[in-house]
């Protein structure tokens, strides 16, 4: 199984039409938040089932603010994060993560990549697709894989 993991694209959907010619087929999107109102553009192209929070700057829009669902044998909570301070580090993330008894918090709104892999605790945020703040700013992007066995593993890639 192969998930496209994005975020904070801020209707800049450029970079998410070329990204999804190069990575397709998969078989799930997930987007943390900050799309600005591209949902319906991300239902069409990704070919797949689609999850999606909105974020700090999605305003008029009826997407949900935090979302738990499974993904394989992992439970995943979804939010953008910004109501639990990831500007300042994501400790309190995930100890929020760790008291819902989820495996995987997926997270936006740093524009900065994280992979994350604790023992009990996993904190994915992919960056940005338009507004990159790490070194180097490149725009990122997450592939995550779950082998044959249902083990996950995590890409961060450029574009």
């Amino acid at each position: 199984m192969r998930v496209l993991i994005i975020s904070d694209t801020h209707r800049r959907d450029d970079r998410f039409l070329e990204l999804i010619k190069r990575v397709k087929p998969i078989d799930m999107l997930i987007h943390c938040g900050d799309s600005e109102g591209s949902e319906d553009l991300y239902l069409e192209y990704a070919g797949c089932p689609v999850e999606i929070v909105s974020g700090n700057n999605d305003f008029f829009t009826d997407l949900p603010r935090e979302k738990e669902f499974q993904l394989g044998k992992y439970k995943v909570w979804l939010t953008h994060g910004h109501n639990y301070y990831v500007s300042m580090g994501n400790s309190m993330l995930k100890e929020e993560a760790q008291a819902r008894g989820v495996d995987i918090v997926m997270y936006g709104h740093t524009h900065k990549p994280v992979i994350d892999m604790e023992r009990d605790i996993t904190a994915i945020n992919p960056g940005s697709l338009s507004f990159p703040r790490q070194e180097g700013r490149r725009p990122s992007y997450i592939l995550m894989e779950l082998d044959k066995d249902g083990q996950a593993h995590y890409h961060l890639n450029y574009l």
